[in-house]
Order: structure tokens, then sequence, then C-alpha cells
């Protein structure tokens, strides 16, 4: 049995603190690896300022270098545009895996908005980082009212693949400010340092065209 993370997101583009909070996960919760699951398109986000599929998958991978990281456009090849009909399809396709979703706290405040968010904790456990200005139990209320009765101790985190879904775990680890949204202020084109690049996908061992542009989230 493999011990995977699943992180997923835009990352538009990937910077540091997804690797930090990602090597902080795979150390907390005892990963063998942890794959970032670059969205084609997230229907919760405008798709106005979203650089190309490739560009953000080729900044995923060159972050997530001489790591246990894996960065893919999975969700691309698999043609899911929800998270829960991903999660689905990823428990089918690797038996072998036992997974845990990684999000942050600023994702749980939506969760709602998710479809079949319910579905989602029943298909693996959930660990829940800490993220700052989004710890108060009153951004992530309405998720928190149905989550609060499979909340585990965070002493236990190691143990979560003993744990039958739904099951929820806080983690923290020292804050990281960094965001894609400063990267891209400060450099509007950032995207055109990957133009012509088609990486190889570390999972699914194909690579990305350039017209695989949006899709799924």
């Amino acid at each position: 049995m493999i011990r995977t993370g699943l992180l997923g997101g835009s990352f538009n583009p990937a910077h540091g603190g997804h690797r930090a909070i990602s090597l902080n996960a795979i150390d907390a919760l005892g990963l063998d690896d942890l794959w970032w699951l670059v969205s084609p398109g997230n229907p919760l986000k405008d798709a106005k300022g979203m650089a190309p599929l490739p560009a953000r998958l080729a900044s995923a991978q060159r972050m997530a270098r001489r790591s246990p990281i894996r960065a893919t456009g999975l969700e691309a090849e698999l043609g899911t545009r929800y998270t829960v009909d991903t999660l689905r399809k990823l428990v089918r396709r690797y038996p072998n895996r036992r997974f845990i979703w990684i999000m942050g706290a600023d994702n749980l405040a939506q969760l709602p908005r998710w479809r079949d968010w319910r579905d989602i904790a029943r298909l693996m456990p959930i660990a829940v980082v800490a993220r700052p200005g989004y710890n108060g139990r009153t951004h992530a209320a309405q998720a928190m009212g149905w989550l609060r009765r499979f909340v585990r101790p965070a002493g236990q985190k190691l143990h979560w693949t003993d744990w039958r879904p739904p099951a929820l775990v806080f983690l923290r680890f020292s804050p990281d400010v960094r965001s894609a949204t400063a990267i891209r202020q400060a450099d509007p084109r950032w995207f055109e340092r990957h133009e012509g690049r088609a990486p190889r996908d570390p999972i699914t061992r194909s690579r990305l065209g350039a017209s695989e542009r949006k899709g799924t989230a």
C-alpha cells in the first residue's frame, strides 16, 4: 500500500509556498509521495488571468524537483471537471494506493460550494492545512456543521490509513504568506518562460499538448 497525498489547485503559478506545505504534509502524515493535481480549469475561479495548462504544469514540475512531489495534469486525461469525479476515478484506477485529500483552510470555507462535497469526505480522509486569516471557526461554519463529528485528534495523524472516511484532521505548520496572486501581480507574463514546452507527466507518462489549456477542477 502506497500512502499518497493529493493537493489540487490551479498552480497559477506554482511557488515555494506550495512546496513548503506539501513537504510538511508529507512528513506529518508519513506519506510516500504527494501528487499536485494541476487543474485544467476551476469552475469556481474566473478563467481570466489563468495561464495555459502546459505552462502551469511546467511551473509545478519545476517547483517539485528533487522531492517526493509529483506534479500531474492527470485530470485532463481523466476528462473530469469536478474534484469528486476525479477522486472517484483515482480510487478505482489505483487500488494499491491509499489517498488522503489535502486542502487549505481557505478551501474548507468554500467546500460547500463544491459539487457533492460530502461525497468527497466519504471517499478518503481529509487533512486541512491552517492558512493565515482562515483558521477561525466562523470561516468554515457551514462545512464544519457536518464535518465536526468526524474530526480526529492531530496526535493520531500518522494513523490516517486506519481511519474509515469521513475523517478530518487539522495540520498546523509555520505560516507561509507566499501567494500566486502576488507573483502574477509582480510578473503578469510569467507563463511566457514556459511557452513551447510539453512536459512529460510523471503519472500518466504522456506529454501535455499546448492545446490542452482548459477543462476540469
